[in-house]
């Protein structure tokens, strides 16, 4: 660890159970035991608000992805995970969100320095909301059920239908919610009674390395959950495409996902993906340009920007158009930009020097292309990979930072005339993760959230979640759901038995 993450967490205060984790040494967890990758090569963890070296974690082989995949599937067949009651399982899944809960300042703190976001936040929606899910979900445990059938064939027979886990999950996890996004693949694999072997993004390990030490101090049985750190295009695809592997679920980038899509199909695997998303928020001429501007403070700046569903183009009307960028210049002008230790902190950096290039390249592309850059645009001159709240005015729906997805603190605001019109520009895109309406007319609400081409759409609000409401997407944003009951599906299979009497 260097100096300047060291002055950092002494400025700022990290409980001694963080510093102490963070200056051990990484090792991955298979079988409920830590261990280095077979051929003990590492890679190098970058803390973004001081762009120094943090630590280091294992780079898995493909090796450990096999020794992964068959404890998960010994796990699954023999032992105390296959022979556990419904009832224990959730009691046991309550106690691991028990300990999450215990330990969420220490989870915050090391998701805080590994991803550079903030703290508060971070704390309250990323780890307590993990724990929330997995709670939710662990209640499912006792209530999956079947169906008796009448059947019409010739003969006294009887039929009926049951659920069961679908097997061994691969769950791939983005950058953005390291966390959170993790036990959005977990929890209800777990309530069925799947097994997992999670591979993390590699910017990012490090609060599944702590999760994993909660795994086995509350006593899930060795197998249940593995965590192999490394590269994607090491072993990412490898896992979606492994023989062992009964379901994959991956989040991420669009592109990403049509890769491990692929790599499942080739091993005839179901897939869940949630991928990328240029979602829209559509103000009409009733909208509150106040619930706007803050709503798209939390969307599209909290978290860097680096969220799939950020409402990040915005079509206002022409009469509300002028009020909105006034108070979006307001929103953005009171945030604190700081590392996400800062208990003040508002935005954070993004999450590498790749990253921070890839977005001042779409503002340099805006500016090219005509669009009015109305604040911000800038990196900051100090270190990490920080950049200002940037808002945009497009006045052509085709130009590139409308159009594709930036994943950084970047806004477009566009103007429209009619309500036809304002539908027509945000139904025009390859995504279809998100969306919002603003309106006071519930009958105009109710119809555009209607033909709004998203899988979730806000009425008032944006990227607000719930465990009992699901989440996916459509067109290129993929296919699936995370959360709520209709998540169940994708973890279990339906076995049809007949009985001849």
């Amino acid at each position: 660890m260097d100096q300047a993450i060291k002055n950092m967490m002494d400025l700022y205060g990290v409980t001694p159970e963080t510093e102490r984790f963070l200056l051990s040494e990484q090792r991955m967890f298979v079988n409920g035991e830590f261990i280095e990758a077979g051929d003990k090569d590492t890679i190098d963890v970058v803390e973004p608000s001081t762009a120094s070296h943090l630590t280091s974690v294992p780079s898995g082989t493909t090796d450990d992805v096999d020794r992964a995949v068959e404890s998960a599937r010994i796990a699954l067949r023999e032992g105390d995970w296959v022979k556990m009651k419904p009832a224990a399982r959730e009691r046991l899944l309550f106690k691991l969100a028990d300990a999450i809960e215990k330990n969420a300042q220490t989870l915050g703190e090391i998701e805080t320095i590994d991803n550079g976001k903030a703290i508060g936040p971070c704390i309250e929606m990323d780890i307590l909301g993990g724990a929330e899910l997995l709670r939710y979900m662990a209640g499912f445990a006792t209530k999956l059920d079947g169906a008796t059938r009448q059947v019409s064939i010739p003969g006294d027979h009887m039929a009926w239908t049951f659920r069961e886990p679908v097997g061994v999950v691969g769950a791939i996890v983005p950058w953005n919610w390291p966390f959170n996004m993790a036990m959005w693949k977990m929890a209800a694999a777990l309530a069925v009674g799947c097994t997992m072997v999670i591979k993390p993004a590699q910017q990012t390990s490090l609060s599944m390395l702590f999760f994993a030490k909660l795994c086995k101090e509350v006593g899930l049985p060795p197998g249940v959950i593995n965590v192999v750190t490394g590269r994607g295009s090491t072993i990412g695809d490898y896992l979606a495409n492994h023989t062992g592997i009964d379901k994959v679920s991956f989040t991420g980038s669009t592109p990403v996902g049509r890769t491990v899509g692929e790599a499942a199909g080739r091993a005839l695997s179901p897939v869940t993906l949630e991928l990328g998303g240029k979602s829209p928020m559509i103000a009409f001429d009733d909208a509150d340009p106040k619930a706007v501007a803050a709503a798209t403070r939390w969307s599209v700046y909290f978290n860097a920007g680096q969220v799939c569903s950020a409402g990040s183009r915005l079509y206002a009307h022409s009469s509300v158009y002028d009020h909105v960028i006034e108070e979006l210049a307001k929103v953005t002008g009171a945030m604190k930009i700081a590392p996400g230790l800062d208990p003040d902190c508002d935005m954070g950096p993004v999450i590498s020097e790749s990253a921070k290039r890839s977005i001042l390249a779409y503002i340099d592309k805006g500016k090219a292309e005509g669009a009015e850059l109305i604040f911000g645009g800038n990196a900051l001159d100090r270190p990490g990979y920080f950049i200002e709240p940037t808002l945009f005015a497009a006045s052509d729906n085709d130009m590139t930072i409308v159009q594709e997805e930036i994943f950084g603190p970047v806004l477009v605001v566009l103007k429209f005339d009619s309500d036809e019109e304002a539908l027509r520009l945000a139904n025009d895109n390859i995504y279809g993760l998100a969306g919002s309406i603003w309106t006071q007319d519930i009958s105009r609400a109710l119809r555009y959230s209607a033909q709004l081409e998203a899988g979730t759409v806000w009425i008032n609000n944006h990227d607000i979640v719930d465990s009992n409401m699901p989440c996916g997407g459509f067109k290129q944003s993929g296919f699936g759901k995370d959360m709520g009951p209709e998540q169940l599906n994708y973890f279990t299979r339906t076995k049809a038995v007949w009985a001849t009497l």
